[in-house]
């Protein structure tokens, strides 16, 4: 079956209602898909219809940067640069390195960052820090423990304070328990055109004594516990 993948390797585009661009790999994805699938969260790329419900919540000044998680075969990241992200301010961070070399060679222009997103600190330059707009994160947290979801979490928050995070799933819930991990959570769209079905969801820190207005911050439309 690897065999047959490889041979008939191609690149698939579609265009957005807006005009947006996106393309896939779905060889090089159904493969590391196959290596692991828990690793992957789904067994196809992202659909346009849901790159284009993602672009749309993104907040970014002109002095700002957009930060992807876990970018695969960068059908986001093109949504991204196709909305107006500047190459230069959209830093995609993947822990693949095939996906990685991947994604230097079909995204130029763009920080493309080899590494694990739980040491973002490290990865992301510092001058960068706190000049973050939106990051954009498609690792499956789901799928993870509540530790391991802390730590991704606290990386994001170090390198973004108070702006919190986008999250797309394929949960008809939140796919993070908002209210043990002190954020607000709202679902901001949702897409039957993908497959499976996917929500992009909002998740900011809630108010505390030393972050008593955080950006952004929204009511919980539901929390799974």
């Amino acid at each position: 079956m690897t065999n047959f993948v490889e041979t008939h390797a191609i690149e698939h585009k579609a265009v957005t209602d807006d005009g947006f661009v996106t393309c896939a790999h779905p060889a090089l994805f159904f493969r590391r898909w196959l290596a692991n699938p828990l690793q992957m969260g789904s067994v196809v790329p992202s659909s346009a219809a849901l790159c284009q419900r993602i672009v749309r919540q993104v907040r970014r000044a002109p002095d700002e940067a957009v930060i992807e998680l876990g970018a695969g075969t960068g059908v986001v990241s093109r949504a991204l640069l196709a909305s107006g992200t500047p190459a230069e301010r959209l830093f995609v961070v993947e822990i693949v390195p095939e996906m990685a070399a991947h994604l230097r060679r079909s995204l130029p222009g763009a920080n493309v960052i080899e590494g694990d997103a739980r040491r973002l600190p490290e990865l992301i330059p510092a001058a960068w820090h706190g000049r973050i707009g939106s990051v954009v994160c498609g690792i499956p947290l789901v799928l993870l423990p509540f530790a391991e979801q802390r730590r991704f979490l606290d990386a994001i928050e170090a390198v973004a304070p108070g702006r919190g995070f986008l999250h797309f799933s394929y949960c008809a819930i939140s796919p993070l328990p908002a209210r043990r991990h002190r954020l607000a959570a709202r679902r901001e769209a949702w897409t039957p055109l993908n497959f499976p079905p996917a929500s992009v969801w909002r998740y900011t820190p809630l108010a505390t004594r030393s972050n008593p207005r955080p950006v952004g911050a929204c009511p919980a439309e539901a929390d799974r516990r």
